[in-house]
Parts: C-alpha cells; sequence; structure tokens
C-alpha cells in the first residue's frame, strides 16, 4: 500500500515540475520582453533629446557665421516660380491649404489642443500628468520667445510673405511650438496608456502634424529652411526631456512601473 502511495507521489511530481517550469519560463520571458520595450524607448529618447540639442546647436552656428545663406536662398526660391518670385509653386489651393496646415502651429490652435488634453487627463484623474503637462508646455512657449530675442535673425526678404508676421525668424516658433506641444503631449499621453500600438499612433501623428507645420512655413516664404530644422531640433529636445523627467517621477511614484 505504502508503495503505491510513494509511486503516485512521484508520478504527481513529474507531471507537476514541468508546469510550474513553463510557467516560471513564462513569467520570466514575459518580464525580459517588458524590459526590453522599456530600454529601448528609453534610448530613443535620450538619443532624440541628446541629437536635437546637437543639432540646434551646430545649425545656430553655421547660421550665425552667415554658412547656410546660400542654401537656404536656393531651397526658398526652389518653391517658388522661376518667372515670379511672388507665386508659391502649385495651384491656389494648395496655397491655401498650407496656410491652413500652418496654424496648426500657432498659439490659438495650440492653446486649444493643450487645453483638451489637459480636460481628459484631468476627466481620467491623472492629475500629476495634466500639472506636468501644463508646464511642459508652458515652458516650451517661454524657451522659444527667449530664443528667438536672442538670436534675432531677420525674416526673408527674397518672396512676399504669404502669411503676416511679427517675431525674429530664429527658431521657426511655429516649428518649434509644433514640436514641443505635439510631441510633448504625445509623450505624456503615451506614458498613462499602456498598449503599445496607441503610443506608437500618438508619437507618429505628433510627428507628422511638427513635420508638415515646418514645411508649410517654408513655403509660404516666412522662414528660412534652416529656420525650420532647428525650430524642430530644440523641440524634440524638449519633448524628450519632458518625456524623460515625467518618467523619472512616475516611477519614483511606483518604482514597479
Amino acid at each position: 500500500m505504502r508503495n503505491t502511495k510513494a509511486r503516485c507521489d512521484r508520478r504527481s511530481q513529474i507531471l507537476i515540475t514541468p508546469r510550474r517550469t513553463g510557467n516560471l519560463a513564462l513569467r520570466v520571458s514575459q518580464s525580459l520582453r517588458g524590459l526590453g520595450r522599456h530600454e529601448v524607448s528609453l534610448l530613443l529618447w535620450v538619443a532624440a533629446l541628446f541629437g536635437g540639442i546637437w543639432g540646434f546647436v551646430e545649425i545656430a552656428e553655421a547660421v550665425m557665421g552667415q554658412e547656410t545663406h546660400a542654401l537656404d536662398e536656393a531651397l526658398l526660391l526652389g518653391l517658388r516660380s522661376p518667372t515670379d518670385p511672388r507665386d508659391p509653386l502649385g495651384p491656389q489651393w494648395l496655397e491655401e491649404l498650407a496656410r491652413d496646415l500652418t496654424a496648426l502651429g500657432s498659439v490659438g490652435v495650440l492653446t486649444l489642443v493643450t487645453v483638451g488634453v489637459l480636460v481628459y487627463l484631468l476627466l481620467a484623474r491623472h492629475m500629476r500628468a495634466a500639472g506636468f503637462t501644463l508646464a511642459a508646455v508652458g515652458g516650451g512657449m517661454l524657451l522659444t520667445n527667449l530664443l528667438k530675442l536672442g538670436f534675432g535673425r531677420p525674416r526673408p526678404d527674397l518672396v512676399p510673405h504669404a502669411a503676416v508676421v511679427y517675431t525674429a525668424s530664429f527658431p521657426s516658433g511655429h516649428a518649434m511650438m509644433a514640436a514641443i506641444t505635439y510631441l510633448t503631449l504625445a509623450a505624456m499621453l503615451s506614458r498613462v496608456e499602456r498598449r503599445w500600438h496607441i503610443k506608437a499612433y500618438l508619437l507618429l501623428a505628433a510627428v507628422c502634424v511638427t513635420g508638415v507645420v515646418g514645411i508649410s512655413r517654408v513655403y509660404l516664404g516666412v522662414h528660412w529652411p534652416t529656420d525650420v530644422l532647428a525650430g524642430w531640433a530644440v523641440g524634440a529636445a524638449w519633448a524628450a526631456l519632458c518625456w524623460l523627467i515625467a518618467r523619472w517621477i512616475q516611477r519614483k511614484a511606483s518604482p514597479s512601473v
């Protein structure tokens, strides 16, 4: 009787052990995949931060040294009719579309978008994320104005402006604030969103909107191309810095995140 019971116990151990081992291996595999995703995203944002800073410094030095003037002129005139510099390339509806797209980087539109995201975060009870988002976007707007005052680059005078402008040219305020606002909002929303395909969509949409805003500024003749590149660079760096700070705050509050 005892021998029969012992054999049954051994058989049970043989059957249970592989299951436990398989479950442990599955948990380890899932943990490693999660760690890999977190590390890749961290590296990408760190690269965006330092790459954006380096890119802005390089562009600013070249612009101040008049090294980019010939290239800026060639690109700006390349988007105009060879027989009439007042006329942008393409049909009339394309010029109107460019004006519509460039408005996505205006203070009014960016304020509405930011308020909409803030309301969502507050309704979802992400109070800390809402406060940090407001500070990040507001700080980015202040940085934009300080850089414009510091460099004081004149606007292009090769072609008539197809949009009203009030401030200095470098860096492009529309391009920079679009990058700061849309990329920062996407970064903040991605911190409270767990699904990776939603995170990817948010960041891709932010990049696309930022891109078309910058291109429209050059097409309308209100910015040199290097103004837009500099705005994109510093805007991406600011958004990356905000994401890294938000990540640090979130992990400090919840070490398991």
